[in-house]
């Protein structure tokens, strides 16, 4: 099957799925959400040939033109600043859906013109407890390429793809640590073009490279420290 075939076929998944629990979930991700106060948000995970820029590894686990679009989130936020994120955010109450959010939200960060996006569907909302958010993948296909950078500085230090091919290489993955107040954080990390992605959005691409049947093998003891 090809990647967008096997995309595809986890969106259709997913209407029958209740949440993300499956391998390699952060702990962080166990806390419930306080449901008198979080918020619903929605986030776009858009595949496809993003440019003309093959993957580093030389490892045939994929395509080598299959990329993921991903921000690096401004290091003056309040809420996970300096990290990488997918595009997304908050749902308004002007959006008529949590996928309208989605598409909103990445045109507002990226300059992306949601008409070339595909949408293949959703995955189970995830609680994003530290910010109190109940967080809604939107699963996207590339379908028509158009210029993407950063829209404001003031939320992203940058936007940009990722090799998926890169993410799967054993090489360049590691479990992220962190301790605070006397609990410690464990889950799955990418070390990718410079930069590290880790927590939430790690977490996410983690189950979907497991769903779709994408992911190698990699050693989970190589713990390094969280990058903040």
């Amino acid at each position: 099957m090809s990647a967008y075939a096997d995309l595809l076929a986890l969106a259709e998944k997913a209407a029958t799925l209740s949440e993300i629990s499956v391998v390699g979930r952060p702990a962080l991700w166990q806390v419930p959400a306080d449901v008198g106060a979080y918020r619903k948000a929605a986030v776009l995970m858009l595949f496809g040939a993003l440019d003309d820029i093959g993957a580093s590894s030389s490892k045939p686990f994929i395509s080598a033109d299959l990329d993921v679009l991903l921000v690096e989130r401004a290091a003056t936020l309040n809420d996970h600043p300096g990290q990488v994120a997918f595009p997304g955010g908050g749902v308004d109450a002007a959006d008529e859906s949590v996928i309208a959010a989605a598409l909103r939200e990445a045109q507002e960060e990226t300059g992306l013109d949601p008409l070339g996006v595909e949408v293949l569907g959703t995955l189970p909302e995830v609680p994003l407890s530290v910010s109190n958010f109940m967080v809604t993948p939107v699963v996207g296909w590339w379908a028509r390429q158009t210029p993407v950078d950063v829209v404001d500085y003031g939320e992203s230090a940058q936007v940009f793809r990722v090799p998926v091919r890169d993410l799967l290489d054993p090489e360049n993955r590691f479990t992220a640590v962190l301790t605070r107040d006397q609990h410690t954080y464990r889950g799955p990390a990418f070390a990718v073009n410079g930069v590290v992605v880790w927590g939430f959005t790690a977490g996410i691409l983690n189950f979907v490279f497991h769903e779709l049947g994408w992911a190698v093998p990699w050693d989970e003891q190589r713990e390094l420290p969280a990058p903040i």
